[in-house]
């Protein structure tokens, strides 16, 4: 499952980079969206791997928790992450503006954005992870997954103190 999860990231970045310079280097700008939009494709077979794995009655292991934590978080900040590419590549072969950087309220915002995004990313990467246990009925295959599901939560506990301490303490511009 390891491997799945791995491939499953650099093919997400391999069509990012190939439809960015499809758009960007080429010209081809149907072409590239096309590339970006079979993004969504990489999940669905991670989550087809899953669901084989969990339904066949392998063994249920810490790496089936994190397909489960990979699909929530992709689901949830995919758009952003293309979004930040693509913004870096029409600067860099585009002509397009330079990426800015954000200071006091505007970073403050864009940290709580992210953080609702893990947010997102933890429902549904739970509900998953959820539906895997309830479908396998088994404690003692799925104790793993519930492993995650805790370690995760208090990850997304401290991203908040993180991402929420910028309203209290804007990042300041050093120039």
């Amino acid at each position: 499952m390891y491997l799945f999860i791995i491939s499953a990231e650099v093919l997400f970045w391999v069509f990012v980079v190939l439809g960015l310079i499809a758009r960007y280097m080429f010209g081809l700008k149907k072409l590239g969206g096309l590339l970006l939009l079979c993004t969504p494709i990489i999940d669905v077979l991670l989550l087809i791997a899953v669901f084989i794995t969990v339904s066949s009655g392998m063994e249920i292991t810490t790496a089936t928790g994190l397909a489960a934590c990979y699909l929530g978080i992709t689901v949830a900040f995919g758009h952003r992450l293309i979004k930040w590419a693509d913004v870096r590549f029409s600067h860099w072969f585009g002509k397009g503006p330079k990426p800015e950087r954000k200071y006091g309220a505007a970073h403050a915002k864009e940290e709580r954005t992210g953080w609702l995004l893990h947010l997102l990313g933890w429902v549904i990467g739970n509900a998953l992870l959820f539906a895997i246990i309830v479908y396998v009925d088994d404690p003692q295959r799925t104790v793993s997954l519930e492993g995650i599901m805790s370690t995760w939560a208090i990850v997304l506990v401290i991203d908040f103190i993180v991402s929420f301490s910028y309203t209290l303490a804007p990042k300041k511009n050093k120039a």
